[in-house]
């Protein structure tokens, strides 16, 4: 049985891959290390905690002694690494955090991996001859589009805020252990996702929530700033067949081909709650413009035609679709 390490497996994106992956591998065993930071949350993987080909460790990565232990405990011959610090306000305020973990923590992961497969560089250890590093990354270390364009894998990095620099120094780390170490690395790179398990401090979670509560509904700036949105279990797909696939060294854009600005999201998401929970007035006048974000840039947008035509992948949900699962996933939490 195949041991892969998943690392921040509690929160948003990482709770819905093990959730899929698990199901779908039985012969793998997955080992869930996460801090459970204020994103993580066991409730999250509630539906799969007993399953016996699953395993929890409540831990840091960038704990030195811990990874090295669950490497050689659990023989691990895989890492596919979700965990990080994603919010980019909190960035601005405590960048060291950020940098710690998305930079120092992936470092410890990849030096562990590689002593633990390697003897030498480029001499891979008996039976670790296919142990593979896949490294969970974003488009927003591409830096802001104008109003035309889209990011593909060859666009020059130009991360603006704390957390997408210290994402893009976590993604040069990964090029520089498979150029220097042989470590065989996958990368992807996403744009903005969104879906069930989210944490509430997002955006379309802020939406849903404060519709609901009857509280005004906050859009930075003047709410034209630009994002793809990318239903989650897509997302996790279009891990799948990168992780199962051979493109070593190389990365994958992963986008919804769903363009909106937040202004745009935030009237569909009220005009979804309009139909579903009707009151005197429409939930859109709760929306209120507030002071914009420093350095918030102006427009994401992702080009995969890479992963699409070299493992047939491509988002199945539309975003109308998608809000409307997601919706249906919030207004259970909030209300029950």
């Amino acid at each position: 049985m195949k041991h892969i390490l998943i690392t921040g497996g509690a929160g948003f994106i990482g709770s819905n891959f093990i959730n899929y992956f698990l199901r779908k591998y039985p012969q793998y065993f997955l080992i869930n290390l996460d801090l459970l930071t204020y994103a993580g949350d066991l409730a999250n993987l509630k539906d799969i905690e007993s399953y016996a080909n699953y395993a929890f460790i409540e831990g840091n990565i960038c704990d030195e002694g811990l990874v090295k232990d669950i490497f050689a405990r659990y023989n691990i011959e895989a890492v596919i690494h979700f965990a990080a610090e994603s919010h980019v306000d909190n960035s601005i305020a405590t960048p060291s955090k950020f940098v710690q973990t998305n930079v120092n923590g992936t470092f410890n992961l990849l030096h562990n991996a590689y002593l633990s497969w390697f003897n030498a560089p480029h001499c891979p250890k008996s039976g670790k001859e296919n142990a593979v590093f896949h490294h969970i990354s974003t488009d927003e270390v591409y830096g802001s589009l104008g109003e035309s364009g889209y990011f593909t894998e060859s666009t020059p990095y130009a991360p603006n805020s704390p957390y997408s620099a210290s994402k893009a120094g976590s993604d040069m780390l990964v090029r520089a252990y498979f150029h220097t170490y042989g470590l065989k690395t996958l990368m992807t790179n996403c744009s903005n996702n969104y879906g069930p398990k989210q944490h509430d401090e997002k955006l379309i979670p802020t939406i849903i929530r404060n519709a609901l509560q009857g509280k005004s509904i906050p859009i930075y700036g003047d709410g034209k700033n630009v994002r793809d949105w990318l239903f989650v279990k897509d997302h996790c797909r279009g891990i799948d067949v990168v992780f199962h696939s051979c493109y070593f060294g190389e990365s994958f854009n992963i986008g919804g081909g769903n363009e909106k600005s937040n202004i745009e999201l935030a009237q569909m998401i009220c005009k979804v709650l309009d139909e579903k929970y009707p009151k005197e007035t429409s939930y859109k006048e709760q929306i209120t413009f507030v002071q914009d974000r420093a350095g918030h840039d102006r427009r994401y947008a992702i080009d995969f035609s890479k992963i699409h035509k070299f493992l047939d992948w491509k988002p199945s949900e539309s975003l109308e679709s998608g809000i409307a699962q997601t919706i249906d996933w919030y207004i259970h939490k909030y209300r029950g």
